[in-house]
């Protein structure tokens, strides 16, 4: 393992790379961390400590803790993923021809489809900072303490727009590590908000267990939760279903090619992060429109339903992750074309006829092995929201959050150990030590 972190600055493009990547991270960090000028800070942190198992602590967690700051990154990159989600519908459910025609212009529609995405998120961030302005102005804090002393018509105005312009510069910033660093860069940013609160949330555990507030074997048991949890998302998120694919003996001139055996990985949580992601993105746009009337009785009420741990709230969060699952895997798998290329190349899976019979069976696979992904992935992002609800368990570091930072996490290191194997190096993973694992469904 440490030679191959020593072999990585021995590439110097990989090294440039990576050097990117933290820099970019490292400006995010500093932009995190700059609040808007006239808030009380006393007033905010008091604001986000009453409403930190709600949703706004949810947003906040994903902000890096920019939000509680109101910094000028308050708002993250959420604006950018929920524009990036409703033209993914809109797209997938074919209700703009406009669209579908852009979709299957290859490089220059990619270009438009990003440029029309970008205008989107420019209007969501609008609305969205709006929204929190008003929110973080007019909620009513403990202690008769007021956020903003002097809201304002200029103070507004100046808040949208910096808000705003941070959200751009934060997607920019995203687009930049995946062109020029490692990985992919609007998932590494919000992995990196969600690690930032990492080693607090081990301070907090250690000050309860020093002040008795949590026993020996409560302490005990909860680490050991967190590790077997840790080790069976790893293990999910590289497990593959292999389809096996033999290939016919062809002549072409005086040459005889195919006759191999090989197989069709389909990974079971093809979405993974993608998915908890988006189910998130949807889950915070009623919190959107609700910042407008913070005070109101309805408002109130939808809130003591839309809290993490009340049944609605779960609910909905599992339909959602489960919907984004299998919505993922239609737009980024199509087992038509699978089978078309499989027919076209003389391979075949043994026993499936070629053709139509193919990609109905590599759709009823995918479709089963979606569904075992999707239930894990409900099961580790919702139980420590109901553990800590239900029983008062003390959770710092939730379900969702383990599965964004493993999920990142592993795409990271599979890129970097792309980079050294394509150089002759060795990866991080050695050949017949770690293998994957897959599913055995037929």
């Amino acid at each position: 393992m440490i030679k191959a972190f020593t072999d990585i600055f021995k590439i110097p493009e990989l090294k440039r790379r990576i050097l990117i990547t933290f820099g970019i991270l490292a400006a995010f960090r500093v932009g995190a961390a700059i609040p808007i000028p006239g808030v009380n800070p006393e007033a905010l942190k008091a604001l986000f400590e009453t409403h930190r198992n709600t949703l706004l602590g949810f947003l906040d967690m994903f902000s890096g803790g920019a939000m509680s700051k109101l910094s000028i990154f308050s708002l993250g990159i959420m604006p950018y993923i929920n524009a990036s989600i409703i033209m993914s519908l809109l797209q997938g459910a074919h209700v703009i021809p406009y669209l579908d025609h852009l979709s299957k212009e290859g490089e220059f529609g990619r270009k438009k489809i990003t440029q029309i995405t970008r205008y989107a998120t420019v209007l969501l961030a609008t609305v969205q900072s709006f929204g929190l302005t008003i929110m973080v102005s007019k909620m009513p804090i403990p202690g008769g303490l007021q956020v903003i002393d002097n809201p304002t018509i200029g103070f507004f105005i100046i808040t949208v727009i910096t808000l705003v312009t941070g959200t751009m510069f934060v997607m920019w910033l995203g687009e930049q590590i995946t062109e020029f660093g490692i990985g992919n860069g609007i998932s590494l940013i919000i992995f990196a908000g969600i690690v930032d609160r990492l080693p607090a949330a081990i301070k907090d555990f250690f000050r309860l267990f020093r002040m008795q507030e949590i026993s020996l074997l409560a302490s005990l048991l909860l680490i050991g939760l967190v590790l077997f949890v840790t080790g069976m998302v790893v293990w999910v998120e590289t497990a593959q279903r292999k389809i096996p694919i033999q290939y016919a003996k062809r002549i072409v001139g005086r040459k005889m090619y195919g006759g191999a055996n090989t197989f069709l990985p389909l990974k079971v949580d093809q979405a993974g992060v993608i998915a908890v992601i988006f189910a998130i993105s949807v889950l915070t746009a009623p919190l959107t429109v609700m910042q407008f009337l913070p005070n109101t009785a309805l408002v109130e009420k939808i809130s003591s339903f839309w809290t993490r741990g009340s049944i609605l709230y779960e609910l909905l969060y599992a339909i959602l992750i489960i919907f984004f699952c299998y919505f993922y895997n239609s737009i980024i798998i199509n087992p038509v074309d699978l089978s078309e290329n499989m027919k076209k190349w003389g391979g075949f899976i043994p026993g499936i006829r070629p053709g139509e019979q193919t990609a109905k069976y590599i759709e009823r696979i995918i479709a089963r092995i979606t569904l075992i992904g999707a239930l894990f992935v409900v099961c580790v992002a919702i139980l420590p929201d109901l553990l800590r609800s239900w029983f008062n368990a003390p959770f710092f570091f939730g379900g969702t959050s383990l599965l964004i930072v493993v999920g990142v996490a592993l795409d990271t290191i599979g890129q970097v150990e792309s980079h050294m194997i394509m150089r002759h190096y060795e990866g991080f993973m050695k050949q017949g030590r770690i293998k994957g694992r897959w599913f055995n469904i037929k």
